[in-house]
């Protein structure tokens, strides 16, 4: 049990985890892993547990000829399966995604620094951000 929603950890394969992120496409999980694992993380990744299963959707049809209108029938429309999803985890239960990110603690393979925009996929290459407070005005 989590004492707060930033910081969770659960056992994933028998192996107790702080939770990095849950229900990732396939592609994230090997981003992030490679990011961790070049960190000297140990990451586990497993696949999340199938969503809850809901009901079909039933969908009245009515069906009308030329003469007189015919009984309504029913059609049952499918849901796609949902997609695989994984989650993320590491070893070191002190690890916290948000404090490693803004804390400046993670570094890519190139040597930069990891940036939020770089974590979340929105940026191609990490940029070393100066921080605001290490920013001198002339």
């Amino acid at each position: 049990m989590a004492i707060n929603k930033n910081h969770e950890f659960e056992d994933l394969e028998g192996v107790k985890c702080a939770i990095v992120e849950k229900n990732v496409t396939p592609a994230r999980a090997d981003f992030l892993q490679k990011i961790l694992e070049f960190n000297g993380y140990t990451v586990m990744v497993v696949k999340s547990p199938p969503p809850k299963v809901v009901a079909p959707k039933v969908i009245p049809v009515t069906a009308t000829t030329a003469e007189t209108p015919v009984a309504s029938t029913q059609a049952i429309v499918e849901t796609p399966p949902p997609p695989e999803t994984y989650t993320i985890g590491v070893t070191d239960v002190m690890f916290n995604s948000t404090n490693a990110i803004f804390g400046r603690q993670l570094k890519t393979k190139s040597g930069h620094i990891v940036t939020l925009a770089y974590w979340e996929q929105q940026d191609d290459q990490p940029h070393d951000e100066i921080p605001y407070y290490e920013n001198k005005l002339h």
